[in-house]
């Protein structure tokens, strides 16, 4: 999807004759359905004429425009994109990123810089980096850029309001090695620019390029595959054991014979928490990329998405995907999606995101069959955190047998948690009443490591201490207390209060900044300062560490006389599970 192309010419003509906003906005309102806030239809007037001086000083008058492209399988779209044939007489293309800064500051962050955006100060991409993004995601993900003879791809970035200073953060020497890849221009760099985008486009002829473009599609290129599958098994902790491997290799070969097959295939391994769900979830993202099936990693979790992200790099995390990236996605666009933590699928796509007009009330379930050609989903259905969550074995089943699915159900039963004590997680599961089990009584003869402290200070030195041997090691609580933004400094305020002791929960998503030493909420189980905070539930599901210190709420208590769990709703601050109907619901 675009909202313009053309020629360079008529793009002038648009541009020269205030047209060219004007087209964007109906052609934004012809697919979303919703007009385009004003701030965006001024930043397409401001930045789009200065980007069209630059192509009448470059003399490029036979190329192919494209304004607001969407990147495949994702809600990012480019600023502009040129075509045509360079002095090498190969087909190129030049990304240019448009930016209305007139300055920012420097940030602690490796790729960041502060930028006033949005009406607050945020620590943002540096442009180069971003741009560099764009590039890097087209060459790995769009057949026109890497299927011979493809078109050869550059990129940079035009901060077209920009004065530079002397020591201009946008120029720090950290930046050095990506503006030389992927170069930034000012203000002051209008012949600059031109020199660059010259060579690249100097024989004009565009428009067959800008065509070939729009005819190409959306499929991972081999060598990206191969890096997904690199970067996974470099992590040897990533091992399968015993029914795992037998689950993996059964549904390894659902995954290839289903391939080839008219009929979807959907696969559903069923599994308690430790079972090894996201273990088998990862080796058949590693071992079906390395063997040229574009395979997708998706869950419905931010933190456990942005994680593994991080973990597997820049590169290779753009198959790792949200439940609700789906919804524009093409019939058959991903050979295997592999669905982890698939309880958390919601009965429509992200809605509270989605502006009013453009919600298709599609469930999101069929967003997510409709994209796969295979749909494995590894599912829990005693895990869902939020009340919206309804993914089930049930309702992912029936969903599949409506829609005429193969379906092949499977259940993993061995712990490998917990020091693979099963009689932990059953005493854990009878106390709690998740369900009943032989464990009525704990055995503090197992070797698995449990023990309740007398004050929140008691236990946070435990699990502090936890960590200076060597231990992963993190302190979480039950939604009890509110959860505050940073102060504008940064720091984090300390909600989590009981009695003197007093500290911060990890920062939120929407934190815009953060001091140096405070992890962002998706990095808060792997950065090693989110010992420092106490974890959200939201911010902790999904992640393993060797001890884990849990603060109970006064939101839930145990009844002795009556034996039974009870809840108090008064002392919840969560407001998605103070939403329940009941009182049952609130409690499961």
């Amino acid at each position: 999807m675009q909202l313009y192309s053309g020629s360079s010419q008529q793009f002038i003509v648009d541009s020269t004759k205030n047209q060219i906003a004007e087209k964007l906005r109906q052609a934004f309102f012809f697919h979303f359905r919703f007009d385009p806030s004003p701030n965006e239809i001024n930043s397409w007037r401001n930045s789009l004429t200065k980007i069209k001086d630059v192509v009448e000083g470059s003399r490029l008058y036979d190329h192919g425009i494209i304004l607001e492209y969407q990147l495949p399988l994702s809600s990012r779209r480019l600023d502009f994109l040129i075509s045509g044939v360079g002095e090498d007489d190969r087909d190129h293309a030049v990304i240019v990123e448009l930016k209305q800064w007139d300055k920012c500051e420097e940030s602690p962050l490796e790729n960041e810089v502060l930028c006033w955006v949005g009406g607050a100060q945020r620590e943002v991409l540096h442009p180069s980096k971003q741009v560099g993004q764009y590039k890097e995601y087209l060459e790995d993900c769009h057949t026109a850029f890497h299927v011979d003879p493809a078109v050869q791809l550059s990129a940079c970035s035009y901060l077209h309001n920009y004065a530079a200073s002397g020591n201009d953060p946008v120029f720090a020497p950290k930046f050095k090695d990506l503006l030389e890849t992927y170069p930034t221009f000012t203000a002051d760099d209008f012949d600059t620019i031109c020199s660059f985008l010259k060579p690249n486009l100097a024989k004009g002829r565009g428009l067959e390029i800008l065509q070939k473009i729009q005819r190409s599609k959306y499929r991972p290129s081999r060598k990206l595959l191969d890096h997904v599958n690199e970067m996974i098994k470099q992590r040897s902790e990533y091992v399968l054991l015993d029914e795992q491997l037998v689950v993996y290799d059964k549904v390894l070969s659902c995954a290839r014979s289903g391939f080839h097959d008219g009929q979807k295939v959907v696969v559903i391994i069923k599994g308690g928490p430790g079972t090894g769900k996201s273990v088998i979830a990862i080796n058949l993202m590693a071992d079906l990329s390395r063997d040229g099936f574009n395979t997708h990693y998706s869950t419905g979790s931010r933190s456990f998405t942005e994680t593994l992200r991080k973990i597997v790099g820049s590169r290779a995390s753009v198959q790792f995907k949200y439940f609700l990236s789906y919804g524009q996605a093409e019939q058959n666009a991903v050979d295997v999606l592999i669905m982890d933590e698939a309880h958390r699928i919601r009965a429509e796509t992200a809605v509270r995101y989605i502006p009013k007009a453009q919600r298709t009330g599609v469930a999101q379930i069929e967003e997510l069959l409709k994209a796969a050609k295979v749909a494995v989903f590894f599912i829990d259905d005693l895990q869902v955190v939020k009340p919206d969550e309804i993914g089930s074995v049930s309702y992912i089943a029936d969903f599949a047998r409506k829609h005429k699915c193969k379906i092949h159900e499977y259940e993993l039963e061995a712990q490998f948690r917990c020091q693979g004590s099963d009689a932990f997680v059953n005493w854990i599961n009878n106390t709690l009443d998740v369900r009943r089990t032989a464990n009525v009584v704990w055995d503090m003869n197992e070797e698995f490591e449990f023990k309740i402290f007398d004050s929140p200070f008691d236990l946070e030195n435990a699990i502090r201490e936890k960590t200076k041997t060597g231990f992963s090691a993190r302190l979480a609580a039950g939604f009890c207390w509110k959860w505050s933004d940073p102060r504008d400094d940064g720091t984090l305020i300390d909600d989590v209060v009981i009695g003197n002791f007093k500290r911060p929960w990890n920062a939120k998503h929407s934190a815009k900044k953060l001091g140096p030493s405070i992890p962002r909420a998706s990095y808060w189980a792997y950065d090693p300062n989110g010992i420092d905070q106490v974890g959200c539930v939201y911010t902790a599901q999904g992640f393993e560490f060797d001890y884990i210190g849990v603060i109970f709420g006064k939101d839930l208590f145990y009844d002795p006389h009556e034996g039974t769990w009870k809840e108090r709703r008064s002392f919840s601050a969560d407001p998605n599970v103070k939403k329940a109907k009941t009182d049952e619901q609130f409690l499961s």
